[in-house]
């Protein structure tokens, strides 16, 4: 029989740990969010919906950002036991420079339309955790202020080529003087693609102002706040702005590019030229040849091509055939650090995270962004050592396997 006394005060204040209560309120939300799935749930609650589903949304019916995501939910890992791994190096070398981490702040527009610290809390946080952050053309922080705001850490710049070429020289000559160690030639947005969210909710910029906008916008006066006492919204390295995305887009972009411009780009550029946009393999080996120095397997987070091929799938075979000429990044659908863990595991040498670092940054500022890279670093080590994996180089196919729910139907030629 159990033998029972009455509780005792002093042993029931042993057991009892009383949190100390977090006064900041935005250091305690952050706090509660343990993967950027919860992120994102405070971003949405905390931006007004054009700009939420700006970042959010995708082309058309969305389903290439969809099926992007449901490839990374569909990895199966194989873990090898007795193999220690106690200590975790997650550091590697990117483009020839060293990353504490496998991955990158990707390049992304109107990003002080999300929260007022725009780039220069991505720049900040990438060169406090140690790893490359990418300016857009479309950024609203100049070439010189992220520099500022990231001297020693590594900078990297993304290049659209426009219909005024010497506007996109000029830009590349821009960021080589201010010591941006690589450039993103991005070539997979001769047009812009039909972002649906974006015309409903009438998003441009300057931002559309009709009654929606304002019910919509007015249970977040912090926003606003933000927004009407900071400098007024604008492209930093482009000089025109207004109208709807898809028209600015349009009117910046050239169907015409071509291997040609890669050539003069090549000319131009001092340091590592990577080609951001690849979709497949044959893209992938020409470009093997053209004396670039990376890749990236992308299809801009599923906002241009509905329906375009899932990145993550294409790694392996891009991998074989064209990894020891370049090295291969991977973007579109990364929402965790097991994501990262599986684009490496399958010979990925670095990955792009874009809307992940844009939840952080709506949900919290830069102090948003350090979580978003916080969270992804606990959620690498924790996989790579139920893994048995103690390095980067350490993860290898076999921990792998793409599971797979679209199997393409044969071919009929004829």
């Amino acid at each position: 029989m159990v033998q029972r006394q009455l509780p005792r005060p002093v042993e029931i204040f042993d057991l009892l740990k009383f949190k100390k209560p977090v006064l900041d309120p935005r250091r305690r939300r952050l706090e509660k969010a343990l993967t950027i799935h919860d992120l994102r749930t405070i971003a949405k609650r905390r931006t007004p919906r054009a700009a939420f589903d700006y970042t959010d949304g995708a082309a058309e019916g969305e389903l290439s950002l969809a099926r992007a995501r449901q490839a990374f939910e569909d990895v199966e890992f194989s873990p090898r036991v007795l193999r220690p791994a106690a200590k975790v190096d997650t550091s590697t070398t990117i483009l020839g420079g060293p990353s504490r981490l496998p991955f990158a702040i990707a390049p992304t527009g109107f990003t002080r339309l999300m929260q007022t610290e725009g780039e220069i809390a991505g720049a900040g946080a990438a060169g406090a955790a140690g790893i490359p952050f990418t300016l857009s053309t479309l950024g609203t922080c100049s070439i010189e202020a992220v520099q500022a705001a990231n001297p020693h850490g590594r900078n990297w710049f993304q290049l659209y080529v426009m219909r005024d070429r010497e506007i996109s020289y000029e830009l590349a000559r821009r960021a080589a003087a201010a010591g941006f160690d690589t450039l993103q030639f991005t070539v997979d947005t001769p047009v812009a693609g039909a972002r649906l969210r974006d015309k409903r909710n009438g998003f441009s910029i300057p931002p559309q102002i009709s009654l929606r906008t304002i019910v919509n916008a007015a249970v977040r006066p912090w926003w606003w706040y933000d927004f009407l006492t900071t400098p007024k919204l604008e492209f930093a390295s482009l000089s025109s702005t207004g109208g709807t995305v898809g028209e600015l887009l349009d009117s910046a972009m050239d169907p015409t590019i071509s291997y040609a411009d890669l050539d003069v780009i090549r000319e131009i550029w001092p340091g590592k030229i990577v080609v951001k946009g690849v979709q497949n393999l044959e893209d992938a080996k020409q470009l093997a040849t053209q004396g670039v120095d990376g890749i990236i397997l992308s299809n801009h987070g599923g906002r241009q091509l509905d329906r375009a091929p899932i990145p993550f799938h294409l790694l392996p075979d891009v991998k074989r055939e064209v990894g020891s000429a370049l090295e291969i990044g991977v973007d579109t659908g990364i929402m965790s650090g097991a994501d990262i863990v599986a684009a490496s595991a399958l010979g990925a040498d670095f990955s792009m995270i874009g809307r992940a670092y844009l939840y952080g940054l709506m949900a919290g500022g830069r102090a948003g962004v350090d979580r978003t890279i916080a969270i992804l670093e606990d959620e690498m080590v924790r996989t790579m050592k139920l893994l048995g994996a103690a390095s980067i180089d350490e993860l290898e196919p076999a921990h792998v396997t793409q599971l797979e729910r679209l199997t393409p139907r044969p071919r009929r030629h004829g």
